[in-house]
C-alpha cells in the first residue's frame, strides 16, 4: 500500500485525482494491517511531511499520521519511539544540506497520539532536555515560535526545576537575538506573532512559577546592560517586560538603583535600551518600567546618567508620536523626560526644530488619539515655556504651531512640574533634617509616635482607608455631641488634607486612651481598638438616649428622629451578628442566643493538628519561624463542621487560648445529620465553610485565614469539667456548642490569637506561626428558610434553594503587622489599600452598584505600608511575603470589606448615593481653616530650617571626605518614629529594600 501510495504523490496527475486516489489508500488504512505494512506507511508518510517539496505532499503525509495514530496506536507508539525523536531532533531528516525545517511540527503532531502510551514520560522527559538544548543554541524565531507552540500545547515537556530557571533565562538570551530581516508588512506581522507565541511562553511559565520571574529579569538587564555586546540587543525584549506583574517594580527597581555592583556605564546602557523599546509596537507597560526605573535614578541621586540619557534619546521618544501604534507609552515618556529636566533648557530646546512639523502632522491625523495627543503636548510645552523663558526668537515658530489648543492654568503647570522634578523624588539630607522631610510620594500623611503608639497609629491608618467609614466621620456635622468623634474627625481631616509628611495625634490619643494602659508602654493594638469602637458606639447611643427624651417633650423633628433611629456608625460599619447554639446530648434540646460583634477573634488550633517537629507556640526566650504540616485531606479543612474539633485537654500547654464563642453541635452517632430541634436552620449536607476562602493560596508551611474561621466556626465538645447545664434536663450534660454567623458587618475585622499566657511556664507567649491571608474571603451567613429561596431566585450572593447558607464576599483592605515577641513590646505597622465599589453610569437595574472586578482588587487598588512617619507604595506580595522574610513580623488584625450584595444592599445604595450627592466630604468652616493656618505654618518651618541649614553648610570646610562620609552615613539611616531603638523594621527602609 506504501507503494501505491508513494507513486500516486509521485504521478503527474491532476492534484484532484490524486486526491480521490489518496482518499481509497486512507479509507483502506482504516482497516485492521499487519505491523510491517503500517511501519511501512508511518515511514512514508514521515517522509512527506518532512521532505515533502510542495504544502500538498506535506499534507498527505499528515492526513497517513493521523489515520494511523488514531487507528493503528500500538504500531504508531512503537514507531514514534524516543530513539526515533532523539535522532530526529539531533541529527535532522533528510539529506546533509537540507534537513528538515519541520521537525518541531512533526513531533507536536505526534505527541496527541501517544500522551497516555507507556513510553509518554520517556519522550516528555527527552523534550525536556532537547528543547533547552535547542534554545541553548539560539535557533531562528521561527524556529523558537515553534518550540514555543510545542510547549504551549503539551506543557509537559516543559524543563522542571533548575532547567525551567535556565530555559527562561536562554529564551531571553534568544529574544535578545530576533531580527526581522524583512520590511515587509507581511514579513513583520509574522516576525511580531513569532515574537508574541515566545513571550507568551514566558508569561505561561511565570505564572506557574513565579520564582522564575525575578532571575529571568536579572538575565534580561544583563543583556540590556552590557558594553561588551557589538550589535544593540533586539527591541523584542519589550515584549517581555511587558508581561512582568507590576507590583514587582517598586522592589525590583530599588534592587536596581540601589545595587552597587552596577556601573553608571552599564545603568546607562540599560535605560537608553529601554527608552528604544518605546517603538516596539503592542507592548503594554513599556512606558510604567521605563518611567520607573528613570524615578528610581533620581531618588538615588544618580544625575549623570539621567541627563545623558535624556539628552541622547529625548528626539528618538519624541519622533514615535508620529506613530499611533506606540504614541501613547512614547508621550508617558517624553512627558516625564521633559517635567523631570528641570535644570537646563537643553532638552526642551533639542525638540524646537520637530514640534511644529509634528503637530501638523497630528493635525492632519484627525484621530482621537492625534486630538488626545496634541492637547497632552501643548500642554507639556507651554510647561517649558513657564519654566525656560526668554527665548522669543526660538519659542515664536512653535507658538504659532499651538496656539489654537488649549493653555493650562498657572497652577496646572506648578503643579506638573513640582511633582516630576528630579530633586522631588526623595530629599538629599532628609534624614538628617527630619523637619525637611518633602511629603510622601504615594500622597497618604504618617503619624508621629509619641512614645511606644505605634499600636494606636497602625488601627488608626487602618481605619483611615476604610474609605466608607473615614467619608462617613467626616461628614459628621459640628456640634454633633460627640467629642471622640469629632476628634476622629479632626484627625481624619488632617490626614486628607495637610501638607506636612507626618501629624501629631496626641490630641487623639489623649482622648481615646484606655485607663488601663500604662503610659510610654506597648499595649495590644487589638484591644485598643475594641476600646475605640465601644466608645465611639457608645457616645452615639448616648445621643439616642438623649434624643428619646427630646422626643418624650416633643421638642424634635420627624426629620431628626427618621436619623436618631438608625443604627450607630459603629454599627452600620463593624457591626455583625452570631448565633450561639448549644444543644443537649441527652434529650437533643437546642438553646440559642443571638450575639453582635465588631470584630471575630480567631484561635489558632492546637499544636497537635498538621505540626511537624514541635509546638508551634515559643516562650519568649524562643524565636524562630514553624513549620507546619500541610493537612493530608484538603477536605479537612473545609469539611462538615459536625465532627471537626475535639476539645482541648486541661493543662495543655500547647493550646492557644479560644474565644468563648467556639462552639458546635453533634448528633450522637450521626456524622452530619442537622439539627432537628426547635427547627434550627442548618442543612449540613451542604457544608457552609466550603464557600470561602478559595483564594488562600496557602503555602505547604503555613496555616491560612480560612482555617482559623474553620476552626472558629467548627463544633466544640462540652463535656467532663465543661459540662452544660441543660434546664430541660436541670443536671449538667454533655454537649456541643456551635457558633453561625447570621449578619455579615460591612467592614469585618479578624484578630489572630497569637498572643497567650502559659500556667506552666508563667510566661506570655506568641505563636509565630505564618498564616496566609487570602485576597478575598467568601464567608457562609446563615439566612432563614424563606430568605434563602429568595435569593435563590433573584439569583444572588451563592445561595442554593432548601440550603441555610449563603455566601458574602470580602476583599482585604488592611492588615496590622505586630513585629516581635511578646504583646508587651516589638512594634506595629499596617498595609492598606481602600476598596470601593465601581458605580457605573446611571443605576443599575437591580438597585445594587456592581462590585469592583476581581482584577482591579487584586492588581489596580494601591497598597501602602503605613509605619508610623514612614508612608510607602507597597503590594499585596510584600503583605503575604512578609512573615517569610521576618520570622518576627506576623499579621495580627486584618480588615476586610463586604462587596455589594443582598445582604448589604441598603448600605451600599446609601453610600454610593451619597458619593454621588457629595463627592469628597466637605469639612465644616472652623476645622478648614485650622488645616489650612498649619499648612501655612508647615511651609514657614520648612523656609526657616532650610534657611538654617544654608547657613550651617556654608560654615562647613569644603572637603570631599565630608561629603563622602555623608552620604555613606545616609545610606546607613535607620532612624524611623518606632517604639523602640530597632522599631519601624517593616518600614520601606529594611523590609522592602530586602523582600525582593
Amino acid at each position: 500500500m506504501d507503494k501505491i501510495l508513494e507513486a500516486v504523490v509521485m504521478s503527474s496527475y491532476p492534484n484532484n485525482v490524486k486526491q480521490g486516489l489518496v482518499r481509497r489508500v486512507i479509507e483502506a488504512a482504516k482497516q485492521p494491517m499487519d505491523s510491517e505494512q503500517c511501519w511501512s506507511m508511518l515511514e512514508l508518510s514521515t517522509k512527506l511531511y518532512l521532505t515533502g517539496d510542495t504544502k500538498y505532499k506535506r499534507e498527505i503525509g499528515k492526513e497517513v499520521l493521523e489515520v494511523y495514530g488514531h487507528y493503528h496506536p500500538e504500531e504508531f507508539e512503537e514507531f514514534f519511539n524516543v530513539r526515533f525523536l532523539l535522532s530526529l531532533l539531533q541529527e535532522g531528516y533528510g539529506p546533509l544540506g537540507k534537513r528538515s525545517h519541520y521537525v518541531l511540527d512533526y513531533i507536536q503532531l505526534g505527541l496527541q497520539f501517544v500522551l497516555e502510551s507507556p513510553s509518554a514520560n520517556s519522550i516528555f522527559s527527552l523534550l525536556r532536555i532537547e528543547v533547552l538544548r535547542k534554545v541553548c543554541e539560539r535557533p531562528s524565531p521561527k524556529q523558537c515560535a515553534k518550540i514555543s507552540k510545542l510547549l504551549t500545547q503539551h506543557p509537559q515537556c516543559i524543563p522542571t526545576g533548575k532547567h525551567q530557571l535556565l530555559f527562561c533565562q536562554q529564551l531571553i538570551r534568544c529574544i535578545g537575538q530576533f531580527q526581522c530581516v524583512s520590511e515587509g508588512e507581511e514579513e513583520i506581522m509574522e516576525f511580531l506573532e513569532q515574537v508574541n507565541k515566545v513571550s507568551g511562553l514566558l508569561q505561561r511559565i511565570w505564572r506557574t512559577q513565579t520564582s522564575a520571574i525575578l532571575p529571568s529579569l536579572k538575565e534580561l538587564f544583563t543583556i540590556i546592560s552590557s558594553t561588551e555586546e557589538q550589535e544593540a540587543p533586539s527591541n523584542a525584549l519589550a515584549s517581555v517586560v511587558q508581561f512582568v506583574p507590576l507590583e514587582l517594580m517598586d522592589g525590583v527597581i530599588r534592587n536596581l538603583t540601589n545595587d552597587d555592583s552596577i556601573t553608571d556605564v552599564q545603568m546607562m546602557m540599560a535605560i537608553g535600551r529601554m527608552i528604544d523599546w518605546v517603538s516596539w509596537p503592542l507592548g503594554k507597560n513599556i512606558d510604567k518600567w521605563i518611567i520607573a526605573l528613570l524615578k528610581g535614578l533620581a531618588a538615588v541621586k544618580k544625575f549623570s546618567i539621567l541627563i545623558e540619557v535624556t539628552l541622547s534619546k529625548i528626539e528618538k521618544v519624541f519622533s514615535k508620536l508620529l506613530y499611533p501604534i506606540v504614541r501613547e507609552g512614547a508621550l508617558s515618556v517624553l512627558q516625564y523626560m521633559l517635567l523631570s529636566f528641570q535644570h537646563s533648557h537643553e532638552a526642551f530646546h533639542l525638540l524646537l526644530p520637530h514640534i511644529p512639523r509634528l503637530v501638523a502632522s497630528l493635525k492632519k491625523e484627525d484621530s482621537n488619539s492625534a486630538t488626545s495627543s496634541l492637547e497632552q503636548l501643548a500642554e507639556l510645552i507651554h510647561c517649558m515655556f513657564f519654566r525656560f523663558s526668554g527665548f522669543p526668537d526660538l519659542y515664536e515658530p512653535v507658538l504659532e504651531a499651538v496656539k489654537a489648543l488649549p493653555i493650562p492654568n498657572e497652577d496646572r503647570i506648578k503643579h506638573l512640574l513640582g511633582q516630576n522634578a528630579w530633586t522631588s523624588q526623595k530629599n538629599e539630607l532628609a534624614c538628617f533634617y527630619p523637619r525637611l522631610a518633602s511629603k510622601s510620594e504615594t500622597g497618604k500623611i504618617g503619624l508621629i509616635n509619641l512614645g511606644n503608639t505605634c499600636y494606636m497609629n497602625s488601627i488608626i491608618q487602618s481605619l483611615f482607608m476604610a474609605s466608607d467609614f473615614r467619608h462617613s466621620v467626616l461628614n459628621l456635622t459640628e456640634g454633633n455631641s460627640q467629642p471622640l468623634m469629632t476628634k476622629l474627625q479632626w484627625l481624619f481631616a488632617f490626614l486628607e488634607h495637610s501638607q506636612r509628611p507626618a501629624i501629631s495625634p496626641e490630641s487623639f490619643l489623649s482622648a481615646s486612651w484606655p485607663p488601663w494602659f500604662t503610659p510610654g508602654a506597648q499595649q495590644d493594638c487589638s484591644e485598643y481598638l475594641k476600646y475605640l469602637l465601644d466608645r465611639l458606639h457608645e457616645e452615639e447611643k448616648t445621643g439616642k438616649r438623649i434624643y428619646q427624651k427630646l422626643k418624650e417633650s416633643s421638642l424634635m423633628s420627624q426629620a431628626v428622629e427618621h436619623h436618631y433611629l438608625n443604627k450607630t456608625l459603629i454599627e452600620k460599619m463593624f457591626g455583625g451578628k452570631m448565633m450561639t447554639k448549644i444543644r443537649c446530648l441527652k434529650c437533643l434540646n437546642v438553646s440559642s442566643r443571638e450575639e453582635a460583634f465588631t470584630d471575630l477573634s480567631l484561635a489558632f488550633p492546637p499544636s497537635d493538628r498538621n505540626v511537624r517537629g514541635g509546638t508551634s507556640v515559643l516562650p519568649v526566650e524562643e524565636i524562630g519561624p514553624q513549620f507546619i504540616e500541610p493537612p493530608a485531606n484538603a477536605g479537612q479543612l473545609t469539611g462538615s463542621p459536625w465532627i471537626r474539633r475535639k476539645a482541648p485537654k486541661a493543662g495543655d500547654h500547647a493550646a492557644p487560648p479560644m474565644p468563648v464563642e467556639t462552639l458546635g453541635l453533634q448528633e450522637p452517632g450521626e456524622a452530619a445529620n442537622p439539627v432537628r430541634g426547635n427547627d434550627v436552620g442548618v442543612d449540613a449536607a451542604k457544608d457552609p465553610l466550603s464557600t470561602f476562602g478559595e483564594q488562600a493560596c496557602a503555602p505547604k508551611d503555613s496555616r491560612s485565614v480560612p482555617d482559623l474561621i474553620n476552626y472558629f466556626l467548627s463544633p466544640e465538645r462540652l463535656t467532663a469539667e465543661n459540662k452544660y447545664h441543660c434546664e430541660k434536663c436541670a443536671s449538667l450534660q454533655d454537649a456541643e456548642k456551635v457558633a453561625e454567623l447570621t449578619e455579615g458587618p460591612h467592614y469585618l475585622i479578624l484578630t489572630l490569637l497569637r498572643f497567650s499566657f502559659d500556667p506552666r511556664t508563667m510566661k506570655r507567649k506568641k505563636i509565630l506561626d505564618n498564616v496566609s491571608i487570602p485576597v478575598v474571603l467568601k464567608l457562609p451567613i446563615l439566612v432563614a428558610p424563606e430568605e434563602t429561596e429568595e435569593v435563590w431566585q433573584r439569583g444572588k450572593d451563592g445561595a442554593v434553594p432548601g440550603r441555610g447558607f449563603m455566601t458574602v464576599v470580602y476583599d482585604l483592605c488592611s492588615v496590622v503587622v505586630h513585629s516581635g515577641i511578646s504583646s508587651e513590646s516589638g512594634h506595629y505597622y499596617c498595609y492598606s489599600r481602600e476598596c470601593t465599589d465601581t458605580v457605573p453610569q446611571g443605576q443599575p437595574r437591580d438597585g445594587v452598584p456592581k462590585p469592583a472586578s476581581d482584577k482591579q482588587l487584586d492588581f489596580e487598588i494601591q497598597w501602602y505600608l503605613f509605619n508610623d512617619t514612614r508612608v510607602s507604595f507597597s503590594s499585596f506580595e510584600s503583605v503575604s511575603n512578609v512573615t517569610s522574610f521576618f520570622p518576627k513580623d506576623t499579621a495580627y488584625v486584618l480588615f476586610y470589606r463586604q462587596r455589594p450584595g443582598r445582604q448589604s444592599c441598603l448600605l451600599h445604595e446609601a453610600l454610593a448615593e451619597a458619593g454621588r450627592l457629595h463627592g469628597e466630604p466637605s469639612l465644616h468652616k472652623d476645622l478648614m481653616e485650622a488645616i489650612s493656618k498649619d499648612n501655612i505654618l508647615f511651609l514657614q518651618e520648612q523656609e526657616k530650617e532650610a534657611r538654617n541649614r544654608a547657613a550651617y553648610i556654608s560654615a562647613l570646610p569644603k572637603s570631599p571626605l565630608w561629603w563622602r562620609d555623608l552620604d555613606r552615613d545616609k545610606d546607613d539611616d535607620s532612624s524611623s518614629g518606632g517604639c523602640s531603638p530597632a522599631a519601624g523594621g517593616g518600614g520601606s527602609g529594611s523590609f522592602h529594600g530586602l523582600v525582593f
